[in-house]
């Protein structure tokens, strides 16, 4: 009987465990569903730290639960996939980067590089041979053979 008079005093304490649920749960989805109702519960939490009786509460949880999905979730969303289009996969990421020849390269041929502790199969246009420990950039790649140039 004590506890329940003490959660009635303090019922903001329940409203912003229920927010902190709802953010721990949102680490799980990522979709930001779960996250509107976190803010739906602590605007509860702040009616309920006014004389506002407990449906009043509720109400605010849903409006602002609802309002949060309507509004805010769309905007999260979509910064969240605002570079979904630029994104490269691992292996187009290298493109650019520079690395290090660890069997000569033929002109016009083949050889190896070293690119963060992986090895690849290079292939390169270059007028000379490109030799060992030389350091090369990575200008393309087809499949699981890059094209190197010499960087100078």
């Amino acid at each position: 009987m004590i506890m329940v008079e003490y959660f009635l005093q303090h019922i903001w304490m329940i409203w912003a465990v229920v927010a902190f649920v709802c953010l721990i749960m949102e680490m799980t989805s990522g979709d930001f569903f779960i996250t509107c109702f976190g803010i739906g519960a602590l605007c509860a939490m702040g009616v309920s730290l006014t004389p506002a009786p407990f449906w009043l509460q509720v109400v605010a949880f849903a409006v602002f639960s609802v309002l949060s999905i309507y509004f805010l979730r769309p905007r999260l969303v979509a910064m969240l996939n605002a570079k979904a289009n630029h994104r490269v996969s691992n292996a187009d990421a290298i493109i650019g980067r520079v690395g290090e020849v660890t069997e000569l390269v033929k002109a016009g041929g083949y050889g190896r590089v070293k690119l963060d502790g992986d090895d690849w199969k290079a292939e390169s246009d270059a007028v000379n041979d490109i030799p060992v420990g030389a350091r090369v950039r990575i200008i393309g790649r087809e499949s699981i053979i890059v094209k190197v140039e010499p960087v100078a």
